[in-house]
Parts: C-alpha cells; sequence; structure tokens
C-alpha cells in the first residue's frame, strides 16, 4: 500500500473539516476522489503532503503513513515530502519564463546544473504529460503563449521532473475544453504505470472514465470507497447513489 490514512482529523481553527477518515491508497493506481463543495476533499489532498501546514490555525490529528513511514514524523523533511508527493492545482500557474526554464526549475535547485541532463529531464517529463511533440520545436517559447490545457499538461510536466512517488490533481481540469482534459486523461492512464495518482476529478464522469478506485465524500466524512466498477454500479450508501447519479450535489 502507497498510502495509509488512519483517523485522520483535520481543523481549520474551531471548524473540523475532515472526521475520523480512514482510507488506503494502493499504488500504481488512479484514486479519484469524488463529493460536493466542502467535503473536505480538497483538504485530504492537501493534507497528503502537508500542505495545510501553510494555512494558519490548521491543526491535524491522526496517521498518515507514506511507504509505512509517517509523514509526521520529526525527522521528515517537508520539502522532501512535497517532492515526493507532487501537486497539480485548479488553475495552472506556469513560471513567467520559458517552457524549458519551467521544467529545469525544480531540477536546478536541486543541483542539476548540466544542460543536457536538464533537457533529458524535460523532454522525458513533457512525453510524460502527453506535451512533448507540441513542443519540442519551441522550448525556448514564453510559458504562458501556450493555450490552457497546454499550460495544465506543462505543470504537470513541471511536478514530474522532480520525480515524484505519487501525483495529485485537484480539479486540474476544470477548466478545460473536451479536447485537452482528454489529452490530460489519457496521460494519467500513463502515468499511474510509473506513478501512484490520486485525483479530485472535476467531475463523476471524470472519475468514471479514469478511475481504479473511487472514494466518495460528504460533509468531511469517508462515506464508501472501492473499485471503480463497484462503486458506480452498486454503490453501497444511498448517498453515494444519489451523488453519482447526479441527486444533489
Amino acid at each position: 500500500m502507497k498510502i495509509e490514512i488512519q483517523n485522520l482529523n483535520v481543523y481549520y481553527g474551531e471548524k473540523q473539516v475532515i472526521q475520523d477518515l480512514s482510507l488506503q491508497i494502493p499504488r500504481n493506481e488512479i484514486l479519484s476522489i469524488i463529493g460536493p463543495a466542502n467535503s473536505g476533499v480538497t483538504t485530504l489532498l492537501r493534507s497528503l503532503n502537508r500542505l495545510v501546514d501553510l494555512t494558519p490555525g490548521c491543526r491535524v490529528e491522526g496517521s498518515i503513513l507514506l511507504d509505512g513511514e509517517s509523514i509526521f514524523d520529526e525527522e521528515v523533511s517537508v520539502t522532501e515530502l512535497r517532492r515526493k508527493v507532487g501537486m497539480v492545482f485548479e488553475i495552472p500557474a506556469p513560471l513567467p519564463m520559458s517552457i524549458f526554464d519551467n521544467i529545469a526549475y525544480g531540477p536546478r535547485l536541486k543541483g542539476t546544473k548540466n544542460r543536457q541532463k536538464l533537457m533529458d529531464v524535460a523532454e522525458e517529463s513533457l512525453r510524460l504529460a502527453a506535451l512533448w511533440d507540441e513542443t519540442k520545436d519551441r522550448l525556448k517559447m514564453p510559458a504562458f503563449k501556450l493555450s490552457g490545457g497546454q499550460q495544465q499538461r506543462l505543470c504537470i510536466a513541471r511536478v514530474l521532473a522532480l520525480r515524484p512517488e505519487v501525483i495529485m490533481l485537484d480539479r486540474s481540469c476544470s477548466g478545460l475544453d473536451p479536447i485537452s482534459t482528454a489529452k490530460i486523461e489519457d496521460s494519467l492512464v500513463q502515468l499511474k504505470k510509473q506513478f501512484t495518482v490520486v485525483l479530485a476529478p472535476h467531475n463523476v464522469q471524470q472519475a468514471g472514465r479514469v478511475s481504479d478506485r473511487v472514494a466518495f465524500m460528504l460533509m468531511g466524512k469517508l462515506i464508501e470507497d472501492g473499485k471503480n466498477s463497484e462503486v458506480f454500479s452498486s454503490p453501497k450508501d444511498q448517498r453515494t447513489n444519489d451523488y453519482i447519479t447526479g441527486r444533489f450535489g
């Protein structure tokens, strides 16, 4: 098991946003975490690499294990944790520099200076993000000149350049057209061969298309989780059925 969450509780000040949540995330699979607004999905993702630490007044109780090791141990480097568990956000935010320099930025910070090594990393990362063929002849072009879908795939490539083990995407297709969304979904299916993918999809249909497993959250609680086919065809909880059939949310 890649990630094990046990009795997780997360508070923002006095408000509890995740309640006693336990969940196992297998390696080399795509887990989609679905739920209506204010269900705690984004907070759960941000807990997995301790981005919640950046929120004033946030308090976390419970256990999160990555490869059997607690991410809250004192000796854990939060910087290294966030490299291992990378995050792609809803709104693409490429750095104000060239396509190549966006990809090379992280490896350079880690000490890689050799131009050919950086180029190899850029090509590999862009290929994994299904963006190489569209950018290989214009790597010096400013990243902001890419389309929205291309910028989002560039942000995925930028995470991949740091050699993560887990990739999290928080509604990363919500503002994209169907063609760009399809390209990212195709990339995710390929990426799971090398990485564990945790996805907050932008709709239920996306979860159905790409997931191996699905977890449904409601008001900070995990209602149920299981294999994609089981959750969508025969959910155990009526609230899950109501959500995936569009009766609420």
